[in-house]
């Protein structure tokens, strides 16, 4: 770029209109400026002339609003029932200018195709950086000999921006194919898993949520979910702690200077009679006996240079900010020019930084100016260089003020208030260490060992500006080796145990910051997520719980053994996309093995779907829609309207089909046999039928409909190769044929043999009309699978169990809505079956049910997470759908099994 010839045009692009606005300014110097409409009327062009380098240039400075591109799937998948959802781990994807952004578009195209050098202003990180190359792909387009310039800065101050025009640099697509890598990954895995997640269980659950549920979304997100399981972990351990009585010997000294409490060097016991065996030793023994006093000098040290984490951190202890609204206003605060970019991994400052001219700047605040002056006298001694924290992200330095202020009449109190941390930080930071000096005395009393400290701050330094940390401590009276004194007091108390507390905002940023969960500039967004999605809620104290809905999600997950609510996989991915962003590995490498090992998680989850639905029968109802109009999951494309796919449901009268997701405008449906009681789609996929891919289906087959000889568990295809399910359609008939969400005339598959009943004799008894599922012999014959009998042994009521043939004794409910009544239910460990005995007159069959679930869903016992009722009372009782209470739980408070101990009537007496 060496000076002189022609004046050249040069295209600069900002992030934000504001940024432009700013720079255009400060090159400017406000001599000259025209400015002008672009075709979006919030992104204005400022035109001044300037000389880079000796080289006389027109100026145009226009911006972006963040991102022009956007990353989505081709319009074939963007449908969610257009495909299997693992089909998104591979289905193409591309970036294109979304529709309310192509005014910026026009405006670039056009201004580009005039200039030949292209400056470009982004942000100094990862995700500027990927702006920028959205910029060049947009102007390259249109003028393919531009020069391409990049300009780092860190601040919006004249000496920042003059140096950055004039060492302008090339753009780095590293950073660029890191966040490229991240976009992708995040769209793969985030719609798949959403998309499951949703299909799966909005429909089959009332779902209390902020939400409308005709718009719920059940979203998962690679970053959002490790840090819901952050906040779910510790609601647990809060939940499973059970507390523990001690007891401790506490001991005091009162002299004419002051009074000293000792404490016991044992800490605590836990049992009682060694406690009182102890203390009545040391009352029999009173006498205290110095045995060592030490005196030393104690440096408190003042913080290091502030990075965005420790900003968002120190802004919710100290203010209670959440670090959404402090990223907000930390961007006002620097598009003003009163603070450093507040987004940056950075803390420590280079040695080419001048830090005291960063203190002269504040040398007339009327709070603080006073300390600054005195940083700035040699003769104080207060001055010294920082020290830093061991991180530097090579873009940016710490956050630090660049602009004085007294205070700006258009800010708000946060503005205020973040403006002073600032400013009062980076002055602690270049301040000497508090000083104190400590003694600690160290005492016997019968053969036991106590320690009391005080302590004396000596000089306060960088305390005295830092207003937000203190350092206390007392003045305990002087006290000699070998000296010996009778206790003013000497007791035996008794304490409990207490769980750790919930997450704050502070503690899960440094959760996340700690496992490498999102980037500085990206965490409070992951943490915003959960609370608008309803998977946590933030108390005023800023600690947050998981709600019904994100604990079920996380216990689901946790149940299947899969830990993709922990945060292992998703540091693992940053790990990788940081070395994508320092030319270690490809983005091509780091996307092909990341997918590859998030859709063997999904699949795996899929198959394990029943553990997603458990959890959520936990805490929430069951609704109308789960037993009318199952979703269902994807098991082939329709063969008929060849748009759409064919699931897996369950129709209107409880039979299992799979039928076209078009319905009613598709009627395409395929009747599975009468005798199915359960059903499930497995990620195997039939090697024989076409077009493919045709995923089978798990059946299980209810024993006493079905012939001898056949498996009551069958893994099937419904493509049409499957002769054993061909067989059992033929001998057993199909369900009834209400398609789910609507009536009328179906169409069956092309693929599959299907035979109408009405004209198959039954196997029961080898009469017409019906399948042998709904024999009337099933109900008064010896093959009754619900008729009344004896139990031999004990002289019980009983029935035959339908799944395994044992016999189930008739007992009586205890639960609050169906006390006293009768019920049937197989003593077998291995089935689940359950029958109302009212119910047997009006022909149900029975059904089965997980062990172990309450008739009255609330709480789950075990493993700490039993905090929340699905929005019932405390008098909820925990017992199962026979109405014993659940194995192994009880109240810690009273040991009733009826109950825990949050609704425990003696809580608190």
């Amino acid at each position: 770029m060496a000076g002189g010839g022609r004046t050249i045009n040069v295209l600069n692009v900002a992030e934000k209109p504001s940024v432009a606005k700013a720079v255009a300014a400060i090159l400017s110097r406000n001599q000259g400026l025209r400015v002008r409409d672009g075709r979006s009327r919030y992104n204005k062009i400022f035109e001044f002339d300037y000389a880079i380098r000796g080289q006389p240039c027109h100026m145009l400075m226009t911006s972006v609003t963040g991102h022009l591109m956007e990353l989505d799937f081709e319009d074939r998948y963007r449908k969610w029932h257009s495909c299997d959802p693992a089909d998104l781990y591979q289905a193409p994807v591309r970036k294109i200018v979304p529709e309310d952004k192509m005014d910026i578009k026009r405006t670039l195209d056009e201004e580009a195709r005039r200039c030949q050098w292209l400056v470009l202003w982004l942000d100094c990180d990862r995700e500027g950086e990927n702006i920028a190359f959205e910029v060049i792909e947009v102007c390259r387009a249109v003028n393919h000999h531009l020069v391409l310039r990049r300009a780092r800065f860190s601040a919006l101050i004249d000496r920042e921006i003059h140096q950055a025009v004039q060492n302008l640099v090339d753009p780095n697509q590293w950073f660029a194919d890191a966040v490229d890598a991240r976009q992708e990954i995040d769209l793969r895995i985030g719609a798949s898993f959403t998309r499951f997640q949703t299909m799966l269980l909005k429909d089959r659950f009332c779902i209390d949520s902020a939400t409308d549920d005709r718009n719920l979304v059940l979203s998962y997100g690679p970053c959002q979910f490790p840090t819901l399981g952050f906040i779910v972990e510790r609601y647990w351990e809060i939940q499973a702690h059970e507390p523990e009585e001690f007891w401790t010997i506490n001991f005091t000294h009162r002299s004419d200077e002051s009074i000293a409490t000792f404490n016991w060097m044992r800490g605590h016991l836990f049992d009682y009679t060694c406690a009182v065996i102890i203390y009545e030793m040391c009352v029999q023994e009173p006498t205290a006996t110095v045995t060592k006093v030490r005196q030393q000098e104690k440096l408190k040290y003042p913080p290091y240079p502030l990075s965005t984490i420790e900003l968002e951190k120190r802004a919710s202890r100290f203010f209670r900010m959440s670090s959404e609204q402090t990223m907000k206003v930390a961007e006002d605060l620097y598009q003003s020019g009163f603070i450093s970019y507040p987004r940056t991994e950075t803390d420590c400052f280079s040695v080419r930084t001048d830090l005291h001219a960063m203190v002269q700047e504040q040398q007339g605040h009327p709070v603080w100016g006073s300390y600054a002056l005195r940083l700035l006298d040699p003769g104080t001694g207060l001055w010294r260089n920082p020290s830093g924290g061991g991180h530097d992200d090579k873009a940016h330095p710490p956050i630090h003020p660049t602009k004085f202020s007294s205070g700006e009449s258009r800010w708000s109190q946060d503005h205020h208030r973040l403006y002073e941390l600032v400013v009062r930080h980076f002055l602690a930071c270049v301040s000497q260490p508090a000083v104190g000096a400590e003694t600690t005395v160290e005492i016997d009393v019968a053969g036991e060992l106590f320690s009391a400290s005080g302590r004396v701050i000596l000089a306060r330094n960088y305390l005295d500006v830092y207003r937000f940390e203190s350092w206390g401590g007392s003045v305990i009276p002087s006290y000699a080796v070998g000296q010996q004194f009778i206790p003013t007091t000497l007791t035996l108390d008794s304490g409990v145990t207490r769980p750790p507390p919930l997450l704050s905002e502070a503690d899960l940023l440094s959760c996340m910051d700690k496992a490498g969960i999102g980037t500085d500039a990206t965490m409070h967004d992951h943490i915003k997520k959960l609370l608008d999605r309803f998977y946590a809620t933030k108390d005023a104290n800023t600690r947050f719980s998981p709600t019904n809905l994100g604990e079920a999600l996380v216990m689901g997950y946790d149940d299947m053994g899969y830990e993709l609510w922990k945060p292992n996989l998703r540091s693992t991915m940053e790990y990788d996309m940081k070395e994508v962003s320092i030319g270690n590995k490809s983005k091509a490498e780091v996307l092909a093995n990341c997918l590859q090992q998030m859709k063997a998680c999904f699949l795996d989850a899929r198959v394990n779907k029943v553990k997603l639905l458990e959890a959520m029968a936990i805490f929430f109802e069951r609704s109308n829609a789960d037993e009318h109009h199952a979703a269902g999951e994807i098991v082939r494309q329709c063969g008929n309207c060849l748009e759409s796919n064919m699931v897996l449901r369950k129709n209107r009268d409880g039979n299992f089909m799979v039928g076209c997701m078009a319905f009613p405008q598709c009627r395409n449906a395929v009747w599975l046999p009468g005798s199915v009681s359960e059903a499930i789609v497995t990620s195997n996929i039939c090697n024989s039928c076409n077009p493919g891919p045709v995923y089978l289906i798990q059946f299980k087959f209810r024993r006493h409909e079905i012939p001898p000889g056949f498996d009551v568990n069958h893994l099937g295809c419904i493509g049409g190769c499957d002769e054993t399910l061909r067989q059992l359609i033929e001998i057993c008939g199909t369900g009834s044929r209400n398609p789910a969400g609507g009536r009328g005339a179906t169409t069956t598959s092309n693929n599959v043999r299907q035979s109408d009943t009405r004209q198959r004799a039954c196997i029961y008894c080898q009469q017409t009309g019906h399948s042998s599922g709904d024999c009337p012999s099933q109900f008064s014959g010896s093959r009754n699978a619900h008729s009344h009998g004896t139990n031999l042994q004990s002289g019980e009521s009983s029935i035959p169990c339908t799944s395994c043939g044992t016999p189930c004794v008739l007992r009586t409910a205890n639960t609050a809505n169906n006390r006293g009544r009768k019920f049937y239910s197989c003593q077998s460990q291995e089935c689940n079956f359950f029958l109302w005995e009212d119910d047997i007159n009006n022909g149900t069959r029975g059904r089965s049910i997980p062990r172990g679930s309450a008739s009255n869903p609330g709480r789950r016992g075990g493993r700490g997470r039993g905090g929340q009722t699905g929005g019932r009372g405390a008098d909820t009782t925990f017992v199962s759908a026979t109405g014993d209470p659940l194995s192994g739980r009880r109240c810690y408070v009273c040991g009733d099994p009826s109950h825990f101990a949050n609704a425990c009537p003696n809580r608190g007496t």
